[in-house]
């Protein structure tokens, strides 16, 4: 009986440490867990420790070495031991989201103050380290206030006790545009026509083309410019077929050199190129004022000092020698703003009330100088006819003449001819003659005379067909005889050829 009673108070004593142990223990683990945080995906949590830290030094008002007060630590998403409610507050906030098309602009509510002269945070290489208000306020030194670098679309677990985060449009160029860039940050710098350098204070000398810039829109103010053509009417109607982009202005007003007062229509097109568009921010500001405060106002100065110097018909008569010279003016003009003038044109001069009785007056003056002109005309007309009929018949008289000169030039050359032809003849007879008396002679030295001119008389008869049948008869037997009866017959032949009738016949 003894030993069991000796057990029982053992056996209690045990179970009192069990329940003592599992007391502690669940003591431990309920303190363990009051001291677990949460944050979910969306959130971050902002830790502030009320105790055991120390104090902030002065002008701070987030912790980097543990002191009381926010902590520049934030926690991500995710379990987190050790925050004891009676030591810590955890505030959730939601993840700061930067949407596409936009940029965060940064508000730093403490750091180091803003150098001397800027009134903007310098741009931080890497804006990840930026975003991390431990790295900001510890080893990246980071400045208190505006801050120059932004962020750009995203998520951000950002300490929003240290980051103010506005969103703002990021700079959009589109098509057909640039956007001037007038800094208030950078080193100052000292140019004759007010443009800096990229990265310097003033308005940047090269402007940005097509495309998203995600720029800090505070520090840097954008001039958005067309560069398009502008097209611009200044007359009371519009013309047919202009395009709804032509802005309409009143007519040009002018007064010319004999004091006639008249409206002009003047059509002008213009543009802004890229590379002037910032000289053109410089010198007018945005492109909506270059219409208003510098063409327009150009436009009405050229055509009304031009106009001054010319009389209104004169100015009426020589429209085009006024446009091109008007033409010139407003390109010089406008060229020193950074202004391309593309064309001038004149339209209507005047109306039926300004011009009307002028005009008149030179339209009648005209058809009577026409009218002039067409006597004139027709006067000039009949000399040069009567000139003309004159030296028509000169033509032909010296036509005439040129043929007859012609003629007897002919005739003197076919009586030389003549003359040539005949000596030629003769000389030619002679020669031959000369030849046949040589030949006779030797002839008749051998067969005598008689018979030689018997030889001849049968090669007279041979070579012209003459008959030998004797129209003459002759008796004897003299050798004499016989020859004078065929000379004879020879004779009559040769009559005969000549159509000369001889029939003398002899007997004997």
């Amino acid at each position: 009986m003894e030993n069991v009673y000796q057990v029982r108070p053992n056996f209690s004593k045990g179970i009192s440490i069990l329940i003592a142990v599992a007391i502690v223990i669940a003591l431990i683990v309920i303190g363990i867990g009051s001291s677990l945080v949460s944050i979910d995906g969306s959130k971050v949590g902002i830790v502030e420790k009320k105790f055991g830290g120390g104090k902030l030094s002065s002008g701070r008002i987030l912790a980097v070495d543990g002191e009381n007060g926010v902590q520049s630590q934030v926690l991500v998403p995710g379990w987190h031991l050790f925050y004891w409610p009676w030591k810590y507050n955890i505030s959730k906030v939601k993840v700061t989201e930067i949407k596409e098309g936009y940029v965060g602009i940064v508000q730093a509510a403490d750091g180091q103050s803003l150098p001397r002269d800027t009134i903007y945070a310098p741009q931080w290489a890497d804006p990840d380290k930026m975003s991390d208000a431990a790295y900001f306020l510890g080893e990246g030194q980071g400045y208190k206030g505006p801050q120059l670098t932004v962020l750009n679309p995203g998520k951000y677990r950002l300490n929003t006790n240290l980051f103010t985060v506005t969103p703002a449009p990021a700079i959009n160029v589109k098509v057909g545009t640039v956007a001037v860039i007038k800094s208030n940050v950078g080193s100052r710098a000292e140019t004759a026509d007010r443009l800096v350098d990229e990265g310097q204070r003033g308005i940047w000398r090269k402007a940005l083309t097509e495309g998203q810039f995600y720029m800090n829109t505070n520090a840097y103010e954008v001039t958005i410019v067309s560069i398009r053509q502008v097209k611009v009417s200044y007359t009371a109607e519009s013309e047919r077929g202009e395009s709804a982009d032509t802005q309409p202005l009143k007519p040009i007003t002018v007064r010319s050199k004999d004091g006639f007062t008249f409206p002009v229509d003047v059509r002008l097109t213009f543009r802004i190129d890229a590379e002037d568009a910032p000289r053109v921010v410089a010198n007018v500001g945005d492109d909506a004022l270059v219409l208003n405060k510098l063409v327009t106002p150009a436009v009405r100065a050229v055509f009304r000092n031009n106009a001054e110097k010319v009389k209104a018909l004169e100015y009426v008569q020589k429209r085009s020698e006024q446009e091109t010279q008007s033409a010139k003016m407003l390109e010089a003009e406008l060229a020193k703003y950074g202004v391309t003038v593309l064309a001038v044109r004149i339209g209507d001069i005047g109306d039926e009330k300004t011009l009307g009785a002028l005009l008149k007056t030179q339209t009648d003056r005209e058809i009577a100088l026409q009218q002039q002109a067409t006597f004139e005309e027709q006067q000039r007309a009949a000399e040069k006819e009567k000139a003309l009929t004159k030296t028509t018949q000169e033509a032909e008289e010296e036509k005439r003449l040129a043929t007859a000169a012609y003629g007897v030039k002919v005739a003197e050359e076919d009586k030389k001819k003549m003359v040539i032809d005949a000596q030629a003849q003769a000389e030619k007879i002679k020669v031959l003659a000369e030849a046949q008396a040589k030949a006779y002679e030797l002839v008749a030295g051998v067969i005598g005379s008689d018979n030689a001119a018997l030889i001849e008389i049968m090669k007279l008869v041979a070579s012209d067909s003459i008959k030998i049948t004797p129209d003459v008869m002759v008796g004897g037997s003299s050798q004499s005889g016989m020859s004078d009866a065929l000379m004879g017959t020879i004779l009559s032949g040769k009559l005969n050829k000549g159509n000369v009738e001889a029939k003398p016949q002899v007997k004997k």
